[in-house]
């Protein structure tokens, strides 16, 4: 496969999947905020999506509609839902022959969709959460179809290394935001919604209550996000997809390469595995997170450097 068409199916994945875990953290935010007795902020939010100057950004971070709109439809932002969803479009248009033509229907109409004028009014004036779900449900259809309709080839697995590689990074970035804010106010430690709402940001509200009889704690979060297998955002989850799907590349044309990225990811996947709440401990989960989130780019950049020729 051409280094290009690789890169492109990658980026293609991880532009997606980030819509996804942006649009899930806006749609429960923004229910938050409505339930909120106090002033809510979404600086927690600003913080792990916006890739601009935050000090401007915080002006807006009480403003639940303008924040909603920046992060949704805002052309100056670079992350923006429809930003990336225009680049994972233009890749997903370079590499039409490797991908099924019905994802690419999805993904051209995910694209039209956010570009629906719409949608800026049911922002704006209306219901912002309508604006989300129906983004939402475009995103389950594209999931839906490439599980189903995607060969399982090189394609797909450099497809899946990047979902995957995305949604970890996320996890962990939702995580670290949401622990530090507790240093600065310790009350959250025993605020019920506070979890909740962390917890729904990821998808993980059902499977806690399944798992964790004894109400919110701290460390069964902890343990949820980053050593639960069964979870499928959880940062071990995806380290062993990534692992198994990096796997299926295995050629004798590129061993060297291979064997290198191969170990970084082994390495990291031990590194989570055996890993335990304690041993993270709430003081010095911030150092521990940044060292995976650390480990993850790094990973990425083996990929960019050894696959996609973009060293």
């Amino acid at each position: 496969m051409l280094s290009r068409v690789a890169s492109s199916l990658y980026w293609l994945s991880r532009y997606v999947e980030r819509s996804d875990g942006m649009l899930r953290m806006l749609k429960i935010n923004y229910a938050s905020s409505q339930d909120s007795i106090q002033e809510f902020t979404w600086k927690p939010v600003i913080r792990i999506f916006s890739s601009d100057d935050e000090n401007e950004l915080l002006t807006i971070q009480h403003d639940s509609r303008a924040v909603i709109e920046y992060l949704l439809l805002n052309r100056e932002n670079p992350n923006s839902i429809l930003n990336i969803i225009t680049l994972a479009r233009e890749n997903a248009r370079s590499v039409q022959e490797h991908i099924p033509k019905d994802l690419w229907q999805c993904l051209n109409e995910y694209y039209h969709t956010v570009k629906d004028e719409k949608l800026l009014w049911y922002v704006q004036k209306d219901d912002p959460i309508t604006a989300l779900d129906i983004l939402i449900k475009q995103i389950m259809l594209y999931h839906g179809t490439a599980d189903s309709a995607m060969e399982r080839g090189e394609s797909r697995s450099f497809m899946k290394i990047g979902k995957h590689l995305e949604r970890s990074i996320q996890s962990i970035d939702i995580l670290d935001i949401k622990f530090s804010s507790i240093s600065t106010n310790p009350d959250l430690l025993t605020d019920i919604a506070y979890w909740k709402h962390l917890l729904l940001s990821l998808g993980g509200y059902e499977l806690y209550l399944k798992t964790y009889r004894q109400g919110f704690d701290a460390k069964n979060i902890i343990e949820l996000v980053m050593l639960n297998n069964d979870f499928p955002r959880s940062a071990l989850y995806s380290m062993n997809n990534i692992e198994r799907y990096f796997g299926r590349l295995k050629s004798e044309n590129n061993i060297e390469h291979y064997n290198n990225l191969s170990f970084k990811i082994g390495r990291l996947r031990s590194m989570i595995t055996y890993s335990s709440v304690n041993t993270m401990g709430e003081e010095q989960l911030h150092d521990y997170l940044t060292q995976i989130r650390a480990e993850l780019f790094g990973i990425g950049n083996s990929l960019n450097e050894y696959y996609f020729a973009n060293s």
